[in-house]
């Protein structure tokens, strides 16, 4: 995949709301200016890399970008897990990511329960551990993360223009 690492921000919109009432694993999700505009050689999957909520403090993550097989989703998506324990939700702010690697494809599972949870939290050790290597430690540490919009800078999530801003830094 030559577009990683890919460099994106966009407002935290709500999602299907499944991440933490379902899963117990809570996620963050892209509006769909963000998922158009994907590189194609991104595929569905799961991948790793670096998030920052508003200027916040930057933290691992794992993501899935695809149609969610075990719900059958319609609608292509770009679900964040923040690899964090944050007091409250933060719908509204601008996460920045950097996707640095790929996991595995998307599957579909028999169970909620056990499947696609073991899967999810083998999927955030995997992530943990590779994000320990120096060439992806470093991109913690981008400019692309000081460089984020601040929340009171970000519209209004009425208006058609929201915080749609869609950047890869190389």
């Amino acid at each position: 995949m030559k577009s990683l690492p890919y460099f994106c921000r966009g407002e935290v919109i709500r999602g299907f709301g499944r991440g933490s009432k379902e899963l117990g694993i809570p996620t963050a999700n892209f509006p769909d200016s963000v998922v158009d505009n994907l590189p194609a050689d991104i595929g569905t999957g799961i991948y790793y890399g670096w998030a920052c909520v508003g200027n916040g403090d930057v933290y691992k993550m794992v993501m899935s970008i695809g149609w969610n097989p075990y719900y059958k989703n319609t609608k292509k998506s770009m679900e964040t897990h923040v690899i964090h324990t944050f007091k409250e939700d933060f719908y509204g702010e601008i996460l920045s990511v950097v996707v640095v690697g790929y996991i595995r494809p998307e599957r579909s599972y028999n169970s909620l329960a056990e499947a696609l949870i073991a899967a999810i939290n083998t999927d955030i050790e995997e992530a943990k551990a590779q994000l320990e290597v120096p060439e992806h430690l470093k991109l913690r540490d981008d400019n692309f993360f000081t460089s984020a919009p601040s929340p009171s800078s970000a519209l209004p999530p009425t208006s058609a223009s929201t915080s749609q801003t869609i950047m890869n830094g190389h």
